[in-house]
């Protein structure tokens, strides 16, 4: 008996391999899959910028990094001792001024070099849910615990995330007219909006997203990790505890069906082999100083050898 309905996705024409360079924007679930990258040592930046959820704050830093333009003391301000930017997640925040406007103006170069350079890059929205500062008339990516009073509240309609979506992808095309595009959706429940307004906010990304991605004349993949936590893994235990977002397990799941259909047959061996050289790396010794642990760290070192040798990009 099947106890679920799987959904079917295609594979990739232009699949992920090791020679790959993939870089992951957007919300918390990017940072998710960038871990998964990460662990399978696959050349992967995650979120320069912090967490970004909606598709309009995601477009504009697109457009400030294709641009290269710098960060000023116009676009920062100071609140509860931080220095911050409406722009940019609060992890990035700094009691310094000066040190703060220096790090995202690095950052900028960083990820245009990263962009401009990338073969694949995953987009990945959380929410059609906006805050507008009442000040600035602009859409904030963070709010940074300002009072809700500063802020106006509105959903984004299908045309606007459509229109946004397009800007992002010609914005792109301009430093790298050959990138792969991903798309998806996180599967994370935005309750604090409410739930009707979270089924909301996921329809409106969802027509948007295949709107754009069908007509595109780029080269556009959607892949349905919020269709698979909702259909697949239609059952509350796949949740964390705080009942938002997915569980471990279903992160691996979620991962696992990634990888079968976006990246290439031929990583998954070496897929393998990195990912028993990480379990290895993991172990911990009952005694570090005996002879059979160095012994065992000498076969680990020629098999980390092994595998630089044929990916030197690879480091461990």
């Amino acid at each position: 008996m099947n106890f679920t309905t799987k959904i079917p996705i295609e594979k990739s024409k232009n699949p992920i391999r090791y020679d790959s360079k993939i870089v992951s924007i957007g919300s918390c679930f990017a940072e998710n899959i960038g871990k998964k990258f990460s662990y399978f040592k696959f050349q992967n930046s995650v979120n320069p910028f912090g967490i970004i959820f909606n598709p309009v704050s995601i477009e504009n830093l697109i457009a400030r990094v294709v641009s290269k333009q710098k960060f000023t003391e116009n676009d920062i301000f100071f609140h509860n001792d931080l220095w911050h930017c409406f722009e940019v997640h609060s992890e990035l925040s700094n009691p310094d001024k000066e040190a703060f406007l220096k790090l995202l103006n690095e950052i900028v170069i960083a990820t245009n070099i990263q962009i401009t350079k990338c073969t694949h890059l995953i987009l990945t929205y959380g929410t059609s849910w906006v805050y507008r500062n009442k000040a600035s008339k602009k859409i904030v990516a963070n709010c940074h615990k300002v009072p809700q009073s500063q802020f106006d509240k509105e959903i984004l309609s299908v045309t606007a995330i459509e229109k946004s979506l397009q800007n992002t992808i010609d914005l792109i095309k301009k430093i790298n007219p050959d990138c792969d595009f991903i798309f998806t959706i996180s599967p994370v429940r935005h309750l604090k909006d409410g739930f009707v307004e979270n089924q909301r906010s996921k329809a409106h990304l969802t027509t948007a997203l295949h709107n754009v991605v069908t007509l595109s004349l780029s080269k556009c993949d959607y892949f349905p990790s919020y269709e698979i936590m909702m259909d697949e893994l239609r059952d509350y235990r796949f949740y964390a505890e705080d009942m938002l977002h997915p569980s471990q397990t279903a992160i691996d799941y979620i991962w696992e069906r990634f990888a079968a259909t976006s990246i290439s047959e031929e990583s998954y061996s070496v897929m393998e082999e990195v990912s028993s050289i990480q379990k290895a790396l993991s172990h911990r010794p009952f005694n570090p100083d005996s002879e059979s642990h160095n012994k065992f760290l000498g076969f680990l070192q020629i098999k980390i050898d092994k595998i630089q040798r044929r990916f030197p990009d690879l480091s461990f």
